[in-house]
């Protein structure tokens, strides 16, 4: 098989991926934090960039908006470009009033209403974990680097529910005391990482709150969210 929406040579795909659901915003990390990086994907300008940080060579690109977009590029990466160790590394709201806009959340595993375990591997399941290794390794690289984090579950969702009343998809999740935050690729991601025998999380910046009427600027979004982008290169670079 050969992959029909990331195209290039293996070798120009590292084993570690940091995957933002912006395709700019790899663009910005790739120009701002990583040395000697080279455009290695354009289709349908999802661009991927592969470079080096600290002697390590990393690949960032975009994964794009929701669990259909991830799965694509989790699967390819995964599957026919030998990745290791994925970290999402994006933008999520707040499902819970202590956690508050700028907040960066660490996921322990996401929960979904979602079909989308189903569809991929006739699995009735809606909760997947991240890979605990990596999940103590991004808790240890933060409290070494002194960058506060939240860790805990969060939720996928199929919409932006910024724009619905997301009342009945609380009342679906067994454990929505516990969520922390509400975004719309996690949970392919690890599904994926755990089917394929890979490592998998997801680095969660809060840009807005249901309790709370303020919201980060798409501009924003894109390029001022660097304490979370340092913590995962840091992060993946490590050995387990």
């Amino acid at each position: 098989m050969e992959a029909v929406h990331l195209v290039t040579d293996k070798k120009n795909i590292a084993d570690i991926v940091l995957l933002p659901g912006d395709p700019l915003r790899a663009k910005y990390i790739a120009e701002n934090f990583l040395e000697n990086a080279e455009l290695v994907n354009t289709i349908r300008n999802m661009f991927a960039f592969t470079g080096t940080y600290k002697g390590r060579k990393i690949t960032v690109m975009g994964s794009g908006m929701g669990m259909p977009s991830m799965g694509i590029y989790a699967y390819e990466l995964y599957h026919l470009y030998d990745v290791k160790k994925i970290i999402r590394i994006g933008t999520a709201g707040s499902n819970n009033p202590k956690i508050r806009i700028g907040d960066v959340v660490l996921a322990t595993g996401a929960f979904t209403v979602s079909n989308y375990a189903f569809s991929y591997s006739n699995e009735d399941k809606h909760f997947e974990k991240a890979t605990p290794s990596l999940v103590n390794t991004i808790e240890k690289t933060a409290n070494e680097l002194n960058i506060p984090i939240v860790k805990g579950p969060i939720i996928t969702t199929d919409i932006f529910d910024v724009y619905v009343d997301g009342e009945h998809i609380k009342k679906a999740c067994p454990i929505n005391d516990e969520i922390l935050a509400k975004e719309m690729e996690s949970f392919a991601l690890f599904h994926i990482a755990r089917k394929e025998n890979k490592e998998a999380d997801a680095l969660i910046s809060i840009v807005d709150s249901e309790y709370d009427d303020n919201m980060i600027t798409p501009e924003d979004r894109e390029t001022k969210l660097n304490k979370m982008i340092k913590l995962a290169l840091e992060s993946i670079i490590k050995e387990d």
